[in-house]
């Protein structure tokens, strides 16, 4: 008789909650993101997405519960190289190019076995302006730029809060291509979107946030 064995357990929030001001924003919530899967959070404005992905990343103290990445109690050790997020501030510094950006990440966080800058900015759709200062490029470029990040680092968790704005049919494409790929390699990534989400590897598991 074959046992089939789960994917390990990448992401794990233990009756996880946010207060502010004494009020719950949202939880206790529990979850568990395993290796080579997409889950959605879903809920309506003000039911705590962004708040939630802010408390993954360590911006904000839980009110309660715990989280755990890769088996450990989370620190910002343990999330170091294992975690990237992009949110709807881009993590870039406007003055430098796309490809400095992309220097500054790689030296933060390291670098993906067998890809550079360069390649990265390629396969966004940014070739040819690798080093423009990214004050110059339009909103949708910008996005492409803090995507390449995603390509670069070798972070196995994806914390990605509204990926989809500011981009058009293609870029949308893009960033679900992506997604396809991280999953494939043994990679997870938690998404918020107000938009409808249609991934290629099927339909994600969800995470409803009430308000």
């Amino acid at each position: 008789m074959t046992v089939a064995i789960e994917p390990p357990i990448l992401l794990e929030a233990r009756a996880l909650g946010f207060l502010r001001q004494d009020e719950p924003v949202f939880g206790p919530l529990d979850f568990v993101l395993r290796a080579g899967e997409i889950a959605l959070v879903e809920g309506d404005n003000g039911s705590g997405k962004t708040t939630l992905m802010r408390v993954l990343t360590g911006m904000l103290r839980p009110g309660e519960g715990e989280v755990r990445v890769d088996g450990a109690t989370f620190s910002l050790d343990t999330m170091a190289g294992m975690v990237v997020f992009l949110g709807h501030h881009l993590g870039l510094k406007f003055d430098l190019s796309p490809r400095e950006n992309l220097a500054v990440s790689a030296g933060l966080y390291g670098l993906r076995e067998g890809t550079d800058a360069g390649a990265a900015l390629a396969e966004v759709g940014l070739a040819g302006f690798e080093d423009e200062p990214v004050r110059r490029l339009s909103a949708g470029q910008k996005k492409r730029a803090a995507l390449a990040r995603l390509l670069l680092v070798p972070a196995r968790i994806w914390l990605l809060d509204e990926p989809y704005a500011n981009l058009d049919r293609e870029g949308i494409a893009l960033v679900n291509r992506l997604l396809e790929r991280h999953t494939a390699r043994g990679g997870a990534a938690l998404v918020t979107s107000h938009g409808a989400v249609s991934f290629a590897g099927g339909e994600p598991r969800r995470i409803r946030l009430h308000a």
